[in-house]
């Protein structure tokens, strides 16, 4: 099912996040998968930017899985990939995870995933 907060923010300025946009289109090998929920505050506040950073760069749908979960948190995957918070973003390549980013880290979604991936 897809989350409703992962529809890009209209106004989302990509012009200002150049940077990180060339990060996430030059890593085309990773997938996203992303746990939330359309009634979680954290999840409608972040997930609408990072949407629109994967569709300024380029990211495929088939590249992106959205994962909803209820308000208990639970939902395919949960614990198989420990989700205790939302929303969590993993990053995985060739089935091994590569980045994470998890609820309250101090930079959006999109930047901390391209510092990860460019580190």
């Amino acid at each position: 099912m897809a989350l409703e907060t992962m529809a890009p923010n209209p106004v989302w300025d990509a012009d200002a996040h150049e940077e990180t946009i060339a990060v996430l289109r030059d890593h085309d090998d990773v997938t996203y998968t992303i746990w939330g929920g359309d009634w979680c505050t954290d999840c409608r506040s972040q997930l609408p930017d990072f949407g629109a950073a994967l569709d300024a760069a380029g990211v495929e749908d088939d590249r992106v899985e959205h994962i909803a979960v209820d308000r208990d948190k639970h939902g395919p995957g949960v614990e198989t990939y420990d989700i205790e918070y939302i929303p969590t973003i993993v990053v995985e390549r060739d089935g091994e995870e590569v980045a994470r980013f998890v609820e309250s880290e101090d930079v959006p979604a999109a930047t901390y995933l391209a510092e990860q991936l460019d580190s």
